[in-house]
């Protein structure tokens, strides 16, 4: 029975995955922990074991449409190693409810940065600016000014990656959700990238902090694979299901939806986590 539940469970994770380009790990750790009985250190291990795996073959399936930032998505990846593992160390001295009180606060942040950021862009999206003449007198200057701008951005951008990329890494290492529903919005507000684009390379950003973050965890603790087996399974399967979804919304959509799922799972942990610390 547990693992026909853990089967049900990974299609939502994976139907997650497959669509946002993240929020596996969000589904992941609460149903583990609520829904399949699992402690949060146990859980988060098995959440990255999972998202992991689902992230991967997400990756695999977006490489013909060629749907990834591989510069970006690298650069982003490698900074965030050294900082997964110190999220994985810093982990194993956090209590329980703290943990999930900490993961709860996060999601419902970026919940609302990312339904911010939706309506700002509509709203922008309807103004109608007009173009202005360029005189030819003024080009030479326009020129240098585009040159010297095209180098700021250049910087603010390495910047934006290393920054991003190192808070990513040490909350997939300290809250086992694989960075997801971080690198998405990091990828789509702070670099600019289009929703379909994040979501592409948010998959490798996630692979990668995996990977670094289990070489830290590995025989720390004892993991049900009867559970993360069948759920990892299953959400590979939703995972792809997931890409045919995404395939047919908007960026809007997309955004819009994701932070739903975020507004949701955040409140329920947060909830949960905020009675238990109160010991109610």
């Amino acid at each position: 029975m547990t693992g026909v539940l853990a089967g049900v469970l990974g299609l939502a994770v994976g139907l997650a995955i497959g669509t946002f380009g993240g929020g596996g790990g969000v589904l992941a750790v609460p149903a583990l922990v609520y829904a399949l009985g699992q402690d949060a250190r146990t859980a988060t291990t098995g959440s990255i074991i999972i998202v992991g795996l689902v992230s991967a073959a997400g990756l695999l399936a977006r490489l013909r449409a060629r749907a990834i930032n591989w510069r970006t998505g690298v650069a982003f990846g490698i900074v965030g190693v050294p900082t997964a593992w110190a999220g994985s160390l810093a982990n194993r001295a956090v209590p329980q409810p703290v943990l999930l009180l900490t993961f709860a606060t996060l999601t419902l942040l970026v919940a609302v940065l990312m339904l911010v950021r939706t309506r700002s862009s509509r709203t922008r999206d309807g103004l109608d600016p007009e173009s202005p003449t360029e005189g030819s007198g003024t080009a030479g200057a326009i020129a240098v000014l585009a040159t010297a701008a095209s180098t700021r951005t250049r910087v603010v951008r390495a910047v934006r990656v290393i920054t991003s990329g190192a808070v990513v890494g040490f909350l997939t290492g300290f809250l086992g959700v694989g960075g997801g529903f971080l690198v998405v919005p990091a990828l789509a507000m702070m670099l600019g990238l289009p929703m379909p684009l994040a979501i592409g390379t948010s998959l490798l950003v996630i692979t990668i902090n995996s990977v670094s973050s289990l070489v830290v965890r590995t025989g720390h603790q004892q993991l049900d694979w009867a559970v993360v087996l069948p759920f990892a399974a299953v959400a590979i399967a939703g995972a792809l299901a997931g890409k045919l979804t995404a395939d047919r919304m908007s960026s809007a959509g997309l955004s819009r939806a994701f932070a739903v799922l975020l507004l949701l799972v955040g409140g329920f942990v947060g909830i949960e986590s905020a009675l238990s610390i109160g010991g109610l």
